[in-house]
């Protein structure tokens, strides 16, 4: 076939009114819209055929007196993308951030990048979304383990004090860490609920390593998310188990207002494109 009986075929096939070609038509043009939109997330994130997004299910990145909608800041029910990190670089800390004042990078309401990972890098533990405080140095002199976190100005400390990260004894002197290797120190925006970092907040007991990081967060789709973790508390029996936790109630009730208002205003948008064909219709009829 050459390129003129291809090209007679195509557009037969594209302009004809037959029922089932045009059904076939229909599905085809929606898989390539979706493979297209899919290739330029994937693209974008660096997730190659993997989840280029992630739906929130905790209130651990909320902040202090946010707008109705929440929009700029991480919450219960958003989708944010989902970028690959390669090296350490890639990742801009919170104190590195901070500590370049207005130039510094800002995400979601605060200074450096907010991280997704899986404890210890284990694929069944469920991904914790934070921000990445500060990069710290595990070292050895002697027998003892020494601490460099160049952001708070500890260089080879065998104990460290940052009370703003939690990272404090019970008597609110120097902590003697007990990790072993070097990784990101991270934590959750929330000021009520996430008052320590991770690492002395039970959450992981060691600095994160780049290989656990799923990726970094970028850009937000808000309150989406939501209808993900509906079906995921229905597919997993949450609804109906009271010992497990429906994540749904974590998202707030302004960010399910929003998600109706917008459900409702993009039904209403096809609706009212046929209303208005088949009034102009009904008008040519008429006359």
């Amino acid at each position: 076939m050459n390129f003129e009986d291809f090209k007679k075929s195509f557009l037969r096939f594209w302009c004809s009114e037959n029922k089932k070609i045009s059904l076939i038509r229909d599905v085809v043009v929606a898989i390539i819209a979706v493979l297209i939109i899919l290739t330029l997330l994937w693209a974008y994130t660096g997730q190659w055929f993997g989840a280029p997004m992630v739906a929130i299910e905790s209130g651990s990145m909320m902040h202090a007196n946010e707008p109705f909608g929440r929009l700029g800041t991480i919450d219960a029910g958003d989708m944010v993308l989902l970028v690959k990190v390669n090296k350490i670089s890639d990742v801009v800390t919170y104190g590195s951030a901070r500590a370049q004042g207005k130039e510094g990078l800002q995400t979601y309401g605060s200074y450096g990048d907010v991280v997704i990972y899986r404890k210890y890098g284990d694929p069944a533990e469920e991904q914790i979304i934070h921000r990445a405080m500060c990069w710290v140095e595990v070292g050895d002199s002697g027998n003892e383990r020494t601490y460099t976190i160049t952001e708070y100005n500890i260089y080879n400390q065998t104990s460290i004090l940052i009370p703003e990260l939690g990272i404090e004894s019970p008597t609110g002197g120097n902590y003697t860490p007990n990790w072993d290797h070097s990784g990101f120190i991270t934590k959750g925006d929330n000021p009520s609920t996430n008052k320590e970092c991770d690492q002395t907040g039970g959450i992981c007991d060691q600095p994160i390593r780049l290989e656990w990081i799923s990726g970094k967060a970028r850009m937000e789709l808000p309150w989406i998310g939501t209808i993900n973790l509906f079906f995921n508390d229905l597919m997993s029996g949450s609804f109906w188990d009271g010992k497990k936790e429906v994540t749904i109630n974590n998202v707030q009730s302004d960010c399910v207002t929003c998600l109706i208002i917008l459900i409702a205003v993009l039904v209403s948008i096809p609706i009212s494109l046929d209303l208005y064909a088949y009034y102009k219709t009904k008008k040519k009829q008429q006359l």
